[in-house]
């Protein structure tokens, strides 16, 4: 399943819209303030379906991420020095990054891969497209994904 991850012009705070390859929303995310980052997600009934919330005082970033009010694990940063790499303590899954920082991709324990993060250039705000093997997982890939660029902006800022 393709998703098309859109940040929002003109917004406050970070809010995005998740598409499918059709156009149709499928997401909404909008951001909370909170000390750190916290975005709920909704789907298109605006039912809350997910949370990714960012541990703070860490040493290296770590955001929680829960399903219809239950946790499913925890993304981390990895110290690496030229590519970035998250460990993810959901399903033995893992995510290691291009050296520009555009390109992802989740894998489970056994190497397969369980989703392709692509960032698309030349647009007006930030605009991901999410490649999801299994769309069961297209939920918690999202979550990550929202994860992985909450914790890009935080060290950019």
């Amino acid at each position: 399943m393709k998703l098309l991850f859109k940040q929002r012009m003109f917004s406050w705070l970070d809010s995005y819209d998740i598409f499918d390859e059709t156009g149709r929303v499928l997401y909404r995310v909008k951001s909370q303030l909170s000390w750190g980052h916290k975005m709920v997600i909704y789907d298109a009934n605006d039912n809350e379906v997910g949370v990714v919330v960012q541990r703070i005082l860490t040493f290296l970033p770590k955001f929680e991420i829960y399903e219809h009010g239950n946790y499913i694990g925890c993304l981390s940063r990895e110290f690496t020095l030229f590519k970035p790499s998250y460990n993810i303590d959901y399903n033995g899954w893992h995510v290691d990054g291009s050296f520009m920082e555009w390109d992802y991709e989740i894998t489970d324990r056994r190497g397969y891969t369980v989703a392709e993060i692509s960032k698309e250039l030349f647009n007006w705000t930030d605009t991901y497209s999410i490649n999801v093997a299994d769309p069961s997982d297209t939920l918690r890939a999202l979550m990550f994904v929202l994860a992985i660029d909450a914790e890009k902006c935080s060290r950019n800022n």
